[in-house]
């Protein structure tokens, strides 16, 4: 696995490479780091493909620029200018939460540049009024107390019930990676996921292969939504994940790697 970092739209983006094959772009969720795929990173280069994780604008060991918005449409650019970098004219993008609302804004872009799309514990319904006014309230106790105000938000709902009772260490580790993030990233981003568009309409335009993978338990983005979303794409999967709560992908990565390599192979 290789570190890369190159200027792309006017910040130093970093991410991590790994395999070689066909692309598979990893976006992480918010407010993460490349750091949440090292178990797929791993498992998907020795699997065949060329597997490439970037730091998102701000996030992780990526740059941000003073007066930034992380509108999902500018993080979406952003990603198409970090494939012209590497000259990767169509990738697979697997979104996670945050990531699977940039796949959207992406596929409404560039939708020629996806050659088939994994939405993991993601939706695609704006939020609610009460879910935006909640996501202004913690932009201001981000500005008053730091990035430790939302962890302290975000880490209860996160996982399973046995995640918290059993991997004590995975649940620690998150909370480390949100308290890591420079409380300005957190307050570019949470407007531009208050304020971004209804993509359900989008859902039945949608005409690459789909995979929607979602955990059993999970609490903030309930798992009857994630089917009538998958139900709405034309070709589509779905896989619920056991023993897992928002965080499918860390909580059992077991069962989510091996129904993402089902998929995967059939696009081969």
């Amino acid at each position: 696995m290789s570190e890369k970092k190159a200027q792309i739209n006017g910040v130093e983006m970093f991410w991590v490479e790994a395999g070689m094959g066909e692309p598979l772009l990893l976006l992480h969720g918010f407010p993460f780091d490349h750091t949440m795929w090292l178990s797929q990173l791993d498992y998907f280069s020795k699997a065949g493909w060329r597997v490439l994780a970037p730091d998102l604008r701000g996030f992780g060991k990526s740059g941000i620029a003073p007066g930034d918005v992380n509108t999902m449409e500018a993080l979406a650019v952003d990603v198409a200018a970090l494939l012209d970098h590497l000259k990767i004219e169509k990738a697979t993008m697997l979104g996670f939460s945050m990531g699977g609302y940039i796949t959207f804004a992406f596929y409404r872009l560039y939708p020629q540049r996806i050659r088939a799309m994994i939405l993991a514990d993601t939706k695609a319904d704006p939020d609610t009024s009460e879910g935006r006014n909640l996501r202004y309230k913690t932009l201001e106790a981000v500005r008053q107390k730091g990035s430790g105000a939302i962890a302290e938000s975000m880490i209860p709902g996160l996982f399973a019930p046995e995640t918290y009772r059993d991997k004590p260490d995975l649940v620690a580790q998150l909370s480390g990676i949100i308290e890591r993030i420079h409380p300005e990233t957190i307050i570019a981003t949470l407007p531009g996921l208050a304020e971004r568009p209804d993509s359900t309409p989008l859902l039945s335009q949608i005409k690459v292969p789909a995979l929607i993978i979602h955990g059993v338990d999970d609490k903030l983005m309930p798992l009857d939504k994630a089917k009538a979303m998958a139900q709405a794409i034309p070709d589509w999967q779905f896989s619920a994940v056991p023993h897992a709560g928002h965080m499918a992908n860390l909580e059992n990565p077991e069962f989510f790697n091996r129904a993402l390599v089902t998929f995967l192979k059939e696009l081969k």
